[in-house]
C-alpha cells in the first residue's frame, strides 16, 4: 500500500482531526479488497474536510460534482468513481454515532456505500455464487445459499443479540468477535461490495462494546481482513484445511489491543507455497504496463503483487489482472481472445496485456492447448 497521507493525522493531539483522520485512512484502505484506489483529488478533498476547511457534506458534494462535471469513460475506466464516493461514503458513516445492531442495518449500509453505483445496492441478492480465491489456491467459499440469505441473516444476528460477554476473558471475546464477524461476512448476502459493508458495520459495533478501534489496522491491512475471513470459513478434509479463526483473531488483537502480530497475506496461503520459498518484492519496482520487471526464478505472490505493492500498478492493469484471475484461477489456461472477450479489450491491447504479465513472471506460456495459451503461475 502506499503511504497513508492520513498517518500523521492520526498521531494528532486533536481529537477532532485524529478521529476524521482515522475515519479516511480507513475509508480508502477498505477499497483495497476490491483492488480499487481513490483519485489524488479524494485525497486532497479529505485532507481539507480533515483540516476543518469544509464539511463532511461539502466534501461528498465536491466529490459528486467532480465526476458530473468529468466525461463517464474516464471514471467508468478505472472505477476511481466508484472508490472515491464509496470512501466518502465510509468516512461519514464512521464519523456518525448513530447505529442499530440489527439485519436492517446491515442492509442500509450496503445501500448507503453504492447507491448509484450498484443497481442491486441494499438488495439481497437472488442469485448463488462462487468466487476464486488466491488464498485458497483457486478455490471458492462456500457462501450462504440464495434461498436462505435473510432467514440465516436474521438468525446470525438474533444469537449474537443473545450473547453475554459477562465473565469471559480478553482471549474468550476476541474469539468469539471473530466467530461472528466470519459468520455475517459467509453469508455475502449482496452481489458485490459485502467485505467493505461487513467492514463498517462490525467497526461500529464495536465501538458500541467499548472499542474505540481508530488506528490504521483497517486501512493498511484491509486485504489481510478479507483473507482471513475466507480461511475462516474454508474446509477441505482431503487436504488436511480446516476452518479457522487464528488470522482474523490476530487482526482483531492488533485492532483492539494495539499488539503487534505479524500480518502477511503469504502465511494465509492453504498450500504454503510462500512459506517454503519467501518472495521478497519489498524492495522491487513492478511496471506492468512498460513491463520493467526485476523478478526471476521466483514464485509469484500474485496477491502481494496487486494489493500490497499494487502502488507499482495502474488501477486500471490491477483490476484487469484481478478479474482474470477470478475467471482462470492458478488451474485454467487461457488465451488473447478469451482476455479480448472478458475484459473488453482489442486484440492489439489484449496482446500487450499478455506480453507484460508474462515479463512480469505473473503468467506463464503453456503447451498442449495450441499456441497463445497461459496460465497464472503459483
Amino acid at each position: 500500500m502506499e503511504k497513508d497521507p492520513f498517518k500523521e493525522y492520526l498521531r494528532e493531539s486533536e481529537p477532532d482531526k485524529a478521529y476524521k483522520g482515522y475515519a479516511w485512512s480507513t475509508a480508502i484502505g477498505l477499497q483495497a479488497v476490491d483492488g480499487l484506489k481513490p483519485s489524488k483529488y479524494l485525497i486532497d478533498t479529505a485532507i481539507q474536510n480533515i483540516e476543518g476547511k469544509i464539511t463532511m457534506k461539502e466534501a461528498q458534494s465536491l466529490i459528486d460534482s467532480y465526476y458530473e462535471e468529468r466525461p463517464v469513460h474516464l471514471s467508468d475506466d478505472e472505477r476511481t468513481e466508484e472508490a472515491d464516493k464509496v470512501s466518502s461514503r465510509i468516512a461519514e458513516i464512521l464519523s456518525e454515532t448513530a447505529f442499530s445492531f440489527s439485519p436492517n442495518e446491515y442492509v442500509s449500509i450496503h445501500r448507503k456505500l453504492f447507491q448509484g453505483i450498484y443497481k442491486h445496492a441494499g438488495k439481497i441478492r437472488d442469485y448463488n455464487i462462487t468466487k476464486k480465491e488466491w488464498v485458497l489456491d483457486g478455490a471458492t467459499v462456500m457462501y450462504g445459499s440464495a434461498s436462505e440469505l435473510r432467514a440465516t441473516l436474521e438468525y446470525d444476528f438474533s444469537q449474537e443479540k443473545d450473547f453475554s460477554y459477562k465473565g469471559l476473558s480478553m482471549d474468550e471475546i476476541i474469539h468469539h468477535l471473530a466467530v461472528f464477524v466470519s459468520r455475517l461476512w459467509q453469508i455475502h448476502i449482496f452481489g458485490e461490495g459485502n467485505t467493505r459493508t461487513t467492514a463498517v458495520f462490525f467497526i461500529k459495533y464495536l465501538r458500541t462494546l467499548g472499542f474505540s478501534a481508530t488506528n490504521d489496522i483497517f486501512a493498511e491491512n484491509a486485504w489481510y481482513f478479507r483473507n482471513a475471513l475466507v480461511r475462516a470459513n474454508y474446509t477441505n478434509l482431503q487436504k488436511g484445511i480446516h476452518e479457522t479463526t487464528e488470522y482474523l483473531e490476530a487482526f482483531l488483537r492488533n485492532l483492539l489491543l494495539n499488539e503487534k502480530n505479524e500480518l502477511y497475506n503469504r502465511n494465509l496461503h492453504i498450500g504454503g507455497l510462500l512459506n517454503e520459498e519467501k518472495v521478497d518484492i519489498g524492495d522491487t519496482k513492478v511496471d506492468v504496463e512498460s513491463g520493467k520487471v526485476d523478478i526471476r526464478d521466483k514464485k509469484v505472490d500474485i496477491e502481494s503483487l496487486l494489493f500490497e505493492k499494487s502502488s507499482d500498478f495502474s488501477a486500471k492493469t490491477t483490476i484487469h489482472i484481478h478479474r482474470l484471475f477470478e475467471k482462470f484461477g492458478f488451474d485454467e489456461v487461457f488465451g488473447r481472445s478469451a482476455v479480448m472477450e472478458l475484459l473488453e479489450l482489442k486484440g492489439s491491447g489484449a496482446s500487450k496485456l499478455l506480453s507484460n504479465l508474462v515479463k512480469a513472471d505473473i503468467i506463464e506460456s503453456v503447451s498442449g492447448h495450441g499456441k497463445g495459451k497461459y496460465k497464472f503461475k503459483k
